[in-house]
């Protein structure tokens, strides 16, 4: 895995081995950040379901301001610290271990990262297929992420899915024309309407 343009360009990310992450492929990824660019500079950006971080560093190499992660698990939460270091880019990121379900998206004492201009969803595809419908906790998870206090009026939110499924979105979130697909992997774009609910905590 290596960062394909901007700052970083061909410096190399640590992936975890297994299935516990699903590293985004480079077509894919130039796809995505080709159209993207004018959305990120000085933007900044939340990484949810992080992984090691390689959407939230290509972010910051194409411009980026700051980038907060958040990954749950162990071993991701490690190398997505290795990467950061290996950037040197400490100071405009947040590694945060956390549930992503259950967190209130909201780093505290921080408040020079929010509220989030981009925000790159990738929910593993499993819990995409039996989550993204109404009145779940990713859902409710979706909802908070349009709170004013968490996202900007014209955030952008970035969803990866598997093919063929039709996820359900908390009405905050506006659908755009535009959808990447690469093999068995769709990008959907949504925009934040102009009143976002008030989402709660869990």
């Amino acid at each position: 895995m290596r960062i394909i343009a901007g700052r970083y360009k061909r410096r190399k990310l640590q992936i975890n081995p297994g299935m516990t992450t699903r590293p985004i492929v480079d077509r894919a990824k130039q796809k995505l950040f080709d159209r993207l660019e004018s959305d990120l500079e000085h933007a900044r950006v939340l990484d949810v379901f992080s992984g090691t971080g390689s959407m939230g560093l290509e972010a910051l190499s194409r411009g980026a301001s700051t980038c907060v992660f958040i990954e749950r698990d162990h071993r991701a939460h490690e190398l997505l610290r290795e990467n950061v270091a290996h950037l040197g880019v400490e100071e405009e990121t947040m590694c945060w271990r956390t549930d992503a379900l259950r967190c209130s998206y909201r780093p505290k004492g921080l408040p020079q990262f929010v509220p989030f201009d981009v925000i790159f969803f990738d929910p593993p595809y499993e819990m995409a297929r039996s989550e993204l419908k109404a009145d779940t906790k990713l859902f409710r998870a979706l909802r908070r992420l349009s709170c004013d206090q968490v996202s900007s009026k014209t955030a952008l939110l970035v969803l990866r899915i598997p093919e063929k499924l039709e996820p359900v979105i908390p009405d905050a979130w506006y659908r755009t024309d535009l959808e990447i697909a690469v093999g068995s992997m769709r990008i959907r774009f949504y925009e934040k309407g102009t009143s976002a609910e008030t989402g709660e905590l869990v």
